[in-house]
């Protein structure tokens, strides 16, 4: 931990010590416990009907139906399909928003689960499996529980609670837009303004019952990037007669390489750069007149994510041209950084640590992968976390990871979780201002 945010954890321990009274707190406990049942049959409900980015449809109707249930002013077709609800308390106070993410992956599922996925659609033209193979139906899960327990305290709650039920965190379908970034295009964080927003992801290889963070850059932003090599076409026993596409993007690929293992600072923030996709020619007697790859860039700097994409411009050029091809280089930013604000981190500790157990709250390094909750970070300050839900007959060195057909969890994190929305959220609405 460094010298700036061990100073700013402890003067604001010091001096934002939350004022929730023990009763209300022993009261919250007893209701987050009494809920889990119903907790875990929602998650049962949603991992058997999963649904893609986008068509969440059913999801969405679950979600509004609870959500007014309980006297909630509740709104929906934002983003698309996406739900919000308003749950105002007695006592004036910040507004704070609390996010969920609702889509499903195209990934058959193969678990023997008595709730498992058999749910099929078409993606991208292709027939496929959907299945919750990231965690999403737990997030929703766990914040219907959460609105339910704040609703039936509203009259010790100071201040707003803003619900967002978000749909495509996984990212919209190809020519729709989508995620958290319609969402705060569409104007999810205003009317009333939100001052601070909190969510959570469920860890499949993390230890479970555990919740770990980082303050600052926690998750990278995504950049995707498309390489069009431009050549001269050519029969496949005449190779001196082509520009050929296929050995320049070999090349390409190679070189790119030296971008993160020589060119820079890994000791400043890690950077990846993937090649994952590369696409040329229709026939092995024919070499073709062009070759496209693709890949994804993952930074947690705004500088060096600018420098990355003026190499990878420049590498690819450069190779391009000695070889008489042309190169054209596109980039897609998909998410930023998952940014934590420091001092909102700092502040939040003490409430996750009563969730979880103080041992079992855990500073991590960051982490390359992204979340477009990152988008609401960008307007308002907000605080980003997981929980661990590694079942504990499982090798943490073979768990099955996320967005695979064998992904699990183990279900009694779902209480971890409950019990940390909850928390951060009265620990901030009784320490704002202090």
């Amino acid at each position: 931990m460094n010298r700036l945010f061990f100073l700013t954890f402890f003067c604001t321990v010091l001096t934002a010590q939350a004022q929730v009274s023990p009763s209300l707190q022993a009261k919250i406990d007893k209701m987050a416990a009494e809920l889990e049942p119903k907790v875990i049959e929602w998650r049962r409900h949603f991992h058997q009907n999963p649904e893609l980015s986008n068509r969440e449809f059913k999801t969405a109707e679950k979600v509004a139906e609870h959500l007014r249930s309980l006297g909630i002013e509740t709104r929906t077709g934002i983003a698309h399909t996406g739900v919000v609800g308003l749950l105002k308390g007695d006592k004036p106070g910040p507004v704070i928003a609390l996010r969920a993410d609702m889509d499903a992956l195209p990934v058959t599922e193969r678990n023997n689960l008595p709730f498992k996925s058999n749910v099929t659609a078409t993606y991208a033209g292709m027939e496929t499996g959907v299945m919750h193979a990231c965690g999403h139906d737990t997030h929703v899960a766990i914040l219907m529980g959460v609105a339910e327990i704040l609703a039936k305290n509203r009259n010790q709650l100071r201040g707003t609670v803003k619900f967002i039920f978000q749909p495509a965190e996984e990212g919209p379908p190809p020519g729709e837009e989508g995620g958290a970034e319609l969402m705060v295009k569409e104007g999810v964080l205003e009317n009333p303004k939100v001052d601070v927003i909190f969510g959570m992801h469920i860890q499949s290889i993390s230890k479970l019952g555990t919740i770990s963070y980082k303050e600052a850059g926690m998750m990278a932003a995504s950049d995707w990037f498309t390489i069009k090599v431009k050549g001269r076409q050519a029969h496949g026993a005449a190779p001196w007669m082509s520009v050929d596409p296929v050995v320049v993007s070999a090349q390409i690929i190679n070189a790119l390489q030296t971008i993160v293992s020589r060119q820079m600072d890994l000791t400043h923030e890690p950077v990846v750069v993937t090649v994952a996709r590369i696409n040329a020619g229709i026939r092995e007697n024919i070499i073709p007149e062009e070759a496209v790859m693709s890949g994804t860039i993952r930074t947690l700097d705004k500088e060096m994510q600018a420098t990355v994409h003026e190499k990878i411009r420049r590498i690819a050029t450069g190779i391009a041209e000695t070889a008489g091809a042309v190169a054209e280089v596109t980039f897609d930013g998909k998410t930023p950084v998952t940014y934590n604000d420091p001092d909102l981190t700092a502040r939040m500790l003490p409430a996750l640590e009563r969730a979880a157990g103080k041992d079992k709250v855990v500073r991590i390094n960051a982490v390359t992968g992204a979340e477009d909750f990152a988008f609401f970070q960008e307007k308002v300050p907000g605080f980003f976390f997981f929980v661990g839900a590694r079942p504990p007959d499982l090798d943490p060195n073979t768990t099955p990871s996320h967005h695979t057909p064998d992904f699990m969890i183990d279900e009694s994190a779902l209480i971890t979780g409950l019990k940390a929305m909850l928390n951060v959220t009265l620990h901030y609405m009784y320490s704002a201002g202090k």
